[in-house]
């Protein structure tokens, strides 16, 4: 995931969400934490370290019987970004969560989702590779999902390639750290995410206030339709180079302030342009001309492919 200070380069190469915010050692997981893994999972859990980026860190917990939970604790400021993600997901359904909180972390569990995420998925399209009905479906299987969630009256806010989880009952969302019910306010700390896949209309509002942007559906989709070309080309939608941008050396501010500006083509490598012109739209459109993201599902099951052809 790439934070908020360090934008990353234009094209995102096989470890895409490794942004250089991540500590070498990680902390201690909290007690509790760690305690109500040992009862989800049976008996005592062996933890394997996964991520710990900005002050939140992952661990996968595993009992003896070989069941397995994910763990994820805020520390500082970040526990009550782990706090409020622990309600939303105990508000959704299908969501089991088991939280707490202290003066130092907010704690999480939840099952472990077992299953490649999309950006996985899409390797075999980065890679040449002709299994593009399964890409597809899995595709589709996260515009589904993050539909569902907009059925619900959610929105996630942080949508990337890594954020949605092939499992055997269908995409799953994950990390929804900053999901937002319409009309409620974002954490203080929200800064729209990933500059490069957030929505020209917020970037425009995030350019010029300190003040957290309420996301909304059609930026969802936005996002949406961001990750899924990221994940068929492995750059970030815009063409930086284009624009003589090299954004590594721009501020937030200042990248926010090119996206809002829309004078940047799209990152043209036509891997797969059936798919490609079905994202190009809503990456060039403006906000009330984008597709929910039910109907961009049913824009990628119509998408031809080669195998199909045959």
């Amino acid at each position: 995931m790439i934070g908020p200070t360090e934008q990353g380069s234009d094209h995102l190469g096989e470890a895409p969400w490794d942004d250089g915010a991540v500590t070498d050692r990680f902390p201690a997981c909290p007690a509790e934490a760690r305690a109500a893994a040992e009862t989800a999972c049976g008996g005592p859990v062996a933890l394997t370290e996964i991520t710990y980026r900005r002050g939140a860190a992952v661990w996968k917990a595993t009992g003896l019987a070989g069941r397995s939970v994910a763990v994820k604790a805020g520390y500082g400021d970040v526990r009550t970004v782990t706090a409020r993600e622990a309600e939303t997901l105990g508000l959704l359904p299908g969501y089991g969560v088991v939280s707490g909180q202290d003066e130092a972390s907010g704690w999480l569990v939840t099952p472990w989702l077992d299953g490649p995420s999309v950006w996985e998925v899409f390797r075999s399209v980065r890679e040449g590779a002709h299994d593009r009905p399964g890409v597809l479906e899995a595709a589709d299987g996260l515009c589904r999902a993050v539909a569902a969630l907009h059925t619900m009256g959610w929105v996630h806010s942080d949508l990337q390639p890594d954020h949605g989880v092939l499992t055997d009952h269908g995409v799953r969302l994950i990390d929804l750290s900053w999901a937002l019910r319409p009309g409620s306010t974002p954490e203080a700390t929200f800064r729209g995410g990933i500059p490069h896949l957030v929505a020209p209309e917020l970037s425009a509002r995030l350019a010029v206030t300190e003040h957290p942007v309420p996301t909304t559906a059609a930026s969802d989709v936005y996002a949406l339709a961001g990750t899924l070309w990221s994940c068929v080309t492995a750059r970030w939608p815009l063409d930086y180079r284009a624009g003589g941008i090299d954004p590594t050396r721009l501020t937030c501010a200042e990248l926010r302030a090119v996206i809002a500006s829309r004078r940047l083509p799209l990152d043209d490598r036509p891997l797969w342009p059936a798919l490609q012109n079905t994202l190009r739209p809503i990456l060039l459109g403006h906000a009330d001309d984008r597709p929910t993201a039910s109907e961009l599902a049913e824009l990628i099951r119509a998408v031809d492919t080669p195998d199909r052809r045959t």
